[in-house]
């Protein structure tokens, strides 16, 4: 697999967490060819069902090493070619705990459907990263097999396709159900993250205020005025007015073009579509009027 990325500052051939996963499997991959014997690491790291829940930290360790040269090849190959900008977009603490939680849901499905075999590797938390990908830039051009040419989310399909059919099969020795496993916590971390940041977004847009000369009073909607409150509560009315004339000055510097109940208006449709539709159906536009909410968001 390969995609088509270049050296910008959207699209980096290197970010922290990426290289610290990279090192750390390289590094444990050289300890198994010259201090440590294969099988010496494998029956420390690997997650072996049939010790199960006494290695409970296997659950993790099992990422980190894998059965041979060609088997950390495939996979940090994929890491390094999708996962810097996927990082990128989000944040290196953001992307660990992704990469974390995805090979987590890799052991889980192998623990559940693998048969009782062993499991290595960190594929579960790579498939994870290309669905993160997939569903982020979801008609960016890669490269099956380095020839064959599709769209990202058909390479996804792809995947869960094939390994849903290997899967099945009861000849092969490689954990197969842990790709699926890392697709499916993957995508249930991405819909949860997607819920929790519009409820974020909708709960500071909201209260944007018209463009006025006066200014506007912090009165919650649907509540007593503030004068039946106990007089504890007029710190907390300074505060708000304070934010609220903060917020002002911000919406004053939007284009004159556009109010900012209008710039809110226009977050809130944006909202209803991910809630809708999901990320995967917005356009550059759109992404572009999130990524500019966010900005703000932080300077707050």
């Amino acid at each position: 697999m390969a995609s088509e990325l270049s050296d910008t500052q959207e699209n980096p051939r290197m970010t922290p967490a990426v290289q610290w996963l990279l090192a750390l499997n390289i590094g444990v991959v050289f300890l198994q060819l010259t201090l440590f014997t294969p099988e010496v690491l494998l029956g420390a790291l690997a997650l072996d069902p049939g010790a199960f829940p006494g290695r409970l930290w296997t659950l993790v360790s099992y990422m980190f090493v894998h059965a041979g040269l060609w088997h950390l090849s495939m996979n940090m190959l994929t890491l390094w070619m999708f996962g810097p900008r996927v990082e990128n977009a989000w944040s290196t603490r953001s992307f660990t705990n992704f990469y974390l939680w995805c090979g987590l849901g890799g052991a889980i499905a192998h623990l559940m459907f693998g048969g009782g075999a062993g499991l290595v590797g960190a594929s579960g938390a790579v498939s994870g990263v290309l669905l993160a990908y997939a569903l982020r830039w979801p008609d960016e051009q890669v490269f099956l097999f380095g020839v064959i040419p599709m769209k990202s989310r058909w390479l996804i399909v792809w995947m869960i396709v094939i390994n849903l059919a290997i899967g099945m099969s009861e000849s092969t020795r490689i954990g197969w159900v842990a790709h699926l496993g890392g697709i499916a916590f993957g995508w249930l971390f991405l819909q949860a993250s997607s819920l929790g940041g519009l409820a974020r977004v909708r709960g500071l847009v909201s209260p944007l205020p018209e463009e006025s000369e006066e200014m506007p009073r912090a009165v919650p909607r649907g509540r007593a005025p503030m004068r039946d409150r106990p007089r504890e509560m007029d710190e907390v009315v300074a505060r708000s007015n304070a934010v609220v004339l903060r917020e002002t000055r911000a919406v004053q510097q939007l284009p004159r073009k556009e109010t900012a109940k209008e710039h809110a208006a226009r977050v809130n449709l944006v909202l209803d579509k991910i809630s809708r539709q999901g990320m995967a159906s917005l356009t550059s536009d759109e992404l572009r009027l999130l990524e500019d909410m966010s900005k703000k968001l932080r300077d707050v």
